[in-house]
């Protein structure tokens, strides 16, 4: 069956941007963070009636992703990437010889790395009438892969005013 797409035609304007950062501390990996109502106060903050927000992570060991906030399944989304790349497998990156200069705190994290490699680094998310277009169940989940540390998560959001 074929639906027909309604066009909603907006006057060119010039487009706005705002940019923000949330910077947060995890306390686990593999922990999942639910950042819409930090992203949807940004947006009302930047006066941005329609347009886009894009939410990108500055880290190779996390990710966002938008999926439904239900404890269950979080946890089978949690025993998902650890079965995917193992906390305890082998990784070559773990191999601190490799280098000379690692620092003595870094962590043996291939790992999250490896479960990376399966996750956004950003999504991006459309703004209607003001407000984030998320469906009922959508969230904005920001996902830490490694040990909890401080992390920041860039925002821009770009539209009409």
């Amino acid at each position: 069956m074929l639906h027909t797409a309604v066009l909603e035609e907006v006057e060119a304007t010039v487009l706005k941007t705002c940019h923000s950062m949330i910077r947060l501390q995890t306390s686990a990996c593999l922990q999942f963070v639910d950042l819409t109502k930090e992203v949807a106060g940004v947006v009302a903050r930047s006066g941005v009636r329609n347009g886009w927000v894009n939410v990108q992570t500055r880290h190779t060991t996390t990710a966002l992703i938008i999926n439904e906030n239900e404890q269950l399944l979080l946890d089978d989304l949690r025993a998902l990437l650890e079965r995917m790349a193992p906390r305890d497998g082998e990784y070559q990156h773990n191999d601190f010889s490799r280098r000379v200069d690692i620092p003595p705190d870094e962590p043996a994290n291939g790992h999250s790395h490896c479960k990376a490699l399966f996750l956004p680094a950003s999504v991006c998310v459309n703004i209607v009438d003001g407000r984030l277009h998320l469906g009922q169940w959508q969230s904005i989940f920001f996902i830490e892969l490694d040990d909890s540390r401080d992390r920041n998560i860039s925002v821009m959001v770009l539209g009409q005013a």
